[in-house]
């Protein structure tokens, strides 16, 4: 193997996420040549209109996974968080890179933290699970739909159409952007439960052996466990991004992993949280287990009502 090409969305996250990755296969296998095939998903060209209402986040997917049935690609790479639980056989999930900060984060000009925004302010996300849990918090405030890049949605920020917005930390961390902007609040878990896979990059490869292989070096265990756990939670419950739902694993010193959820109404009028303990040994099944403590809760007619609120 001399050459391998990476699909990749365009934007600057995107791009910095592909080039990661390509320096670390270069470095695996001096010799390997790897490049770059910039792709412009349905997800990027529909701007206008919220993820949940046209089809979710695997609409960032769709035209990559495309490119490696052609045979234009060999592998892509993706933000866990937009990767559905379900994958094609013909195209695995090679690996799962270590995470990066797995938290939200609001970011504003003004205001320091989620406590210090001003009775009415407005704030930006296209996330329901980010809107759900700030109405928990602070049902005062104003959420208002963001779509965009992440460098498009600082801009509208400090263009002041937005007092606060809410982005992941792993891509401000990631692109060097927390700099750009007066105030970045990190919101703790049991503040804010993040998305599964937030912070994680999926590595999607063809069919072919020896790349799988090769790619399958970068998996790191740790990480795998904790996502695998927040994937099995969200396809027990059958929930994509139609629905709030946060899900967090976290492995632990101790030989243990600890996972929070919350789900519920895009308003906050309804909220389940829950959260469960088990040995590392138990990560296959603990966020089915977990998964079904809601579903005896009522989890699943929750989220069909608020399939229909959304």
């Amino acid at each position: 193997m001399k050459k391998i090409v990476i699909a990749t969305r365009g934007s600057k996250l995107a791009l910095w996420q592909s080039e990661h990755i390509k320096a670390r296969l270069e470095e695996l296998s001096p010799g390997l040549e790897v490049s770059l095939k910039i792709i412009v998903t349905s997800g990027d060209k529909i701007q206008d209109v919220s993820l949940s209402k046209i089809g979710g986040k695997g609409l960032f997917l769709k035209e990559l996974e495309e490119a490696m049935l052609r045979g234009e690609a060999h592998m892509a790479v993706h933000s866990l968080k937009d990767v559905p639980t379900v994958m094609p056989k013909e195209l695995p999930l090679a690996a799962i890179t270590e995470r990066e900060d797995c938290r939200d984060a609001l970011l504003s000009e003004k205001y320091a933290s989620i406590k210090d925004l001003p009775k009415g302010s407005s704030v930006g996300t296209s996330s329901l699970r980010r809107k759900m849990q700030l109405l928990m918090i602070r049902p005062d405030l104003e959420i208002k739909d963001l779509r965009g890049n992440v460098d498009t949605r600082i801009r509208k920020l400090k263009e002041g159409q937005f007092d606060a917005i809410i982005l992941a930390s792993a891509g401000i961390n990631r692109l060097g952007f927390v700099g750009l902007v007066k105030h970045v609040y990190n919101i703790e878990q049991d503040e804010m439960v993040s998305s599964m896979g937030q912070g994680a990059l999926g590595l999607q490869t063809i069919d072919d052996k020896e790349i799988f292989d090769l790619v399958h070096q970068l998996n790191h265990k740790e990480t795998q466990m904790e996502v695998t756990v927040e994937r099995h939670f969200v396809d027990i419950l059958e929930g994509g991004c139609h629905v709030p739902i946060g899900v967090n694993a976290k492995v632990m010193r101790d030989g243990t992993i600890n996972v929070l959820c919350t789900l519920g109404l895009p308003d906050a009028s309804e909220v389940l949280c829950e959260h469960l303990s088990a040995s590392h040994d138990d990560y296959e099944t603990l966020g089915k287990d977990l998964a079904q403590i809601v579903i005896d809760k009522g989890a699943r007619e929750l989220l069909a009502r608020a399939d229909k609120m959304d």
